[in-house]
């Protein structure tokens, strides 16, 4: 997935991975799980610190206080191979947020690092239990050394999620769900094509579905028709000019790159980077802003000053996004985006002939050094499951997010699923933002999944609320910082 970028098996291995459960491909060793085992009959008064850590693979980094939780931040030794787990290993990050193992718990990914400081999902605040968040394979320092990088993949991934679900169920043994926003949205859904039996539900968050990576159509016409035609002009506007003065904007970020010590090795020149993070401008706007925030975008951009032009692209864009320090961090997400996940390809016309290098692939920004080959059966496979076999899953997008787009949908196979849209809402929407009735049908199901559903939302739905209270410092999710912290479009 690219460009927007900034957030495959072959048949033989989907057949061979179908059914994988247990001790079969992908799961732990017969070794494991006896251990396991002797994990969940161990003595349940013992401290959870110490019934976590005799998990076998389980080793403590730190634990940090906070009222009405244990918090930990965990290494598990995860195969770098499930296929092969014999040829080596390497440490995966982990953290938990313990409140009582009489809880469920949900299984958080946000598809690339992992927090170190105490937070919570929706659905964790909306079940009021546990939580499980794991950092994805490949993002450091969650790296095997060396780096096989053909072992970054979908069903690696699940499979790691596999296996500490199953060392952890011997502990937390209520029922389970996994999330996760963007592409962490896409991670939990593969997780429950790959390992159906898992789960007991799934909250994906505008997750993407690139299924035929060369048709991108979807997008054009969205970029057609969002927001209204003021906001629109003005984006393209901005995004003219900022080719337009090519010259004297390049000047100037040379001189930002010269102080900061920025570097453009990966994607070739600082030519391409520039235009790289202008190209991103308006879906970037899309992703992280409101129709309300339009009146930030400078209303003439042809009489704006160039320092109002470069403001509004930094802002939106970010100009570190594509120096090698930028992109160092998400190498990961953009070896998956050349390889199985697909990227964007918008045409944006109002730009005419001012581009030089049109929306630029994944490959352009992986270290010549990592192979790279497309996979165009992946994502088709998990489209196909998701409409015949989806059961107890919840898709939610946001109408003005561009990764909505091309979403996941559902088939006559589905069962006690439902996909949600957010009325102007962003690459934040979540279960909070939709209409009442729906806000409140989305979290009796969660609430129902995970077994705590209250006996008046299980006989009126309209009743459903979170059941754990409002905490700012844990369930506060700032999207227009995390667009600050890498690249502007990536999932």
């Amino acid at each position: 997935m690219r460009k927007a970028l900034r957030g495959f098996l072959s048949l033989a291995v989907l057949i061979g991975t179908v059914s994988a459960t247990g001790a079969s491909v992908g799961a732990a060793s017969a070794a494991d799980a006896t251990a396991i085992r002797s994990v969940g009959s161990a003595d349940a008064t013992a401290d959870i610190k110490d019934r976590i850590l005799a998990i076998p693979g389980m080793s403590l980094i730190e634990e940090k206080p906070y009222a009405g939780y244990r918090y930990f931040v965990l290494n598990y030794t995860q195969p770098i191979d499930h296929r092969h787990p014999s040829k080596g290993t390497f440490q995966q990050r982990i953290t938990l947020l313990h409140k009582d193992t009489s809880r469920p718990t949900v299984f958080y990914t946000s598809g690339y690092n992992v927090s170190t400081n105490p937070s919570r999902s929706e659905p964790t605040r909306i079940i009021d239990g546990n939580q499980v968040s794991l950092e994805y394979r490949f993002f450091t320092p969650s790296r095997p050394a060396p780096a096989d990088w053909s072992k970054l993949d979908i069903w690696q991934a699940a499979s790691d999620q596999h296996r500490v679900f199953t060392a952890l169920k011997q502990i937390y043994t209520e029922n389970w769900l996994s999330t996760g926003g963007s592409k962490g949205g896409m991670t939990a859904t593969y997780f429950e094509r790959f390992y159906p039996k898992d789960m007991d539900g799934v909250v994906a968050y505008v997750a993407p579905n690139d299924v035929v990576n060369k048709e991108d159509s979807a997008y054009d016409r969205f970029f057609e028709n969002v927001g209204t035609k003021e906001c629109r002009d003005r984006l393209e506007g901005v995004q003219r000019e900022a080719l337009i003065r090519r010259e004297p904007l390049e000047k100037k970020y040379k001189e930002y790159a010269d102080t900061n010590g920025y570097t453009f090795n990966t994607v070739g020149s600082l030519d391409k980077a520039y235009e790289a993070v202008v190209m991103d401008y308006v879906w970037a706007y899309w992703q992280y802003s409101l129709l309300a925030d339009c009146d930030t975008i400078p209303a003439d951009a042809k009489t704006a000053p160039d320092q109002a032009i470069w403001d509004s692209i930094d802002t939106i864009s970010g100009f570190s996004a594509y120096a090698d320090q930028g992109l160092e961090r998400y190498t990961p997400y953009y070896y998956q985006a050349g390889t199985q996940l697909g990227s964007p390809d918008i045409k944006q016309p109002w730009l005419g002939n001012l581009s030089r290098y049109g929306y630029q692939p994944p490959r352009n920004f992986v270290p010549s050094s990592i192979p790279m080959t497309f996979q165009p059966s992946a994502m088709r496979d998990v489209d196909t499951w998701v409409k015949h076999n989806a059961t107890r899953m919840m898709w939610v997008y946001g109408e003005n997010d561009p990764w909505g787009a091309e979403p996941f949908r559902l088939g006559s196979g589905a069962h006690d699923s439902h996909v949600y849209t957010v009325a102007g809402g962003n690459h934040g929407s979540n279960v909070a933002g939709l209409s009442a009735d729906e806000k409140a049908k989305a979290t009796a199901d969660i609430l129902r999944w995970a077994g705590v559903a209250p006996a008046a939302v299980q006989s009126d739905p309209a009743k459903a609320k979170p059941l754990a209270p409002y905490d700012a410092r844990l369930d506060k999710r700032d999207v227009t910082s995390e667009r600050r912290q890498g690249p502007a479009l990536r999932p």
